[in-house]
């Protein structure tokens, strides 16, 4: 998934209103960026970070700039915005890139399904039973090289565990997909001190036959690319 005007770097003065981050340009100007990410944000959001945003010219966007990317050390990238996921993923699957999902030819986003819920994808093919596939944006990274979720409390990440449960136990593939939006972890787990609720809920829904799918990604300022499998440590 290219980006589809070019990144502009700058650096985060703060991050507020879980939307809105106020972040100064190269040339010293100061911009309001909107922030598509809901979560914490943890150890992404310190002032003084280099960040890269997107600059758009549509007149229905009251802020101008949208926050994309983090810059580490070594040349590493998270990428914070959490629609990218299934953008990329999307594409993936589309072209059979997605190691499993080869046969699956038709793919069905935000499809409803369970108790008033939507599924990120319903894949079909022929020979294969329906797949259910839950996607997450994993950012998170306390330790070298470790990829971690969720970075706060989510009761709706652990609902949505117990909707592939039923999926699972229902005869259908559920799966759930950890997407790596860090080009510095090559391991995930789940950050189960953070959310107790969520991890229970996890070891319930694998124990019902959920899978589970980790994947990492390729990220610059152009773009992010589905990447190979991660392996998962829990």
């Amino acid at each position: 998934m290219r980006f589809q005007t070019e990144l502009v770097p700058a650096t985060l003065i703060r991050r507020y209103k879980r939307f809105l981050a106020d972040c100064t340009l190269e040339d010293g100007r100061e911009v309001v960026a909107h922030c598509a990410n809901p979560g914490s944000m943890m150890g992404l959001a310190e002032p003084g970070m280099r960040i890269w945003l997107e600059p758009n010219d549509d007149p229905k966007k009251k802020l101008k700039f949208g926050w994309r990317l983090v810059e580490h050390e070594g040349g590493h990238f998270t990428g914070v915005d959490t629609s990218v996921p299934n953008k990329a993923l999307r594409a993936a699957f589309e072209a059979g890139e997605v190691p499993g999902f080869e046969r699956y030819a038709t793919v069905r986003p935000e499809q409803k399904y369970g108790e008033g819920s939507r599924i990120d994808f319903l894949l079909q093919g022929d020979g294969v039973p329906d797949a259910y596939v839950e996607v997450k944006s994993v950012t998170l990274a306390r330790q070298p090289r470790l990829a971690e979720f969720p970075d706060s409390v989510t009761a709706r990440g652990a609902k949505h565990l117990s909707e592939l449960a039923r999926m699972a136990e229902a005869g259908h593939r559920a799966v759930m997909l950890y997407l790596v939006q860090r080009t510095d972890c090559d391991h995930f787990t789940l950050a189960a001190d953070i959310d107790p609720a969520y991890a229970a809920a996890y070891a319930v829904a694998t124990a019902a036959g959920v899978e589970t799918l980790c994947l990492g990604t390729h990220i610059t300022p152009k773009g992010v690319l589905v990447g190979a499998p991660i392996a998962v440590a829990l």
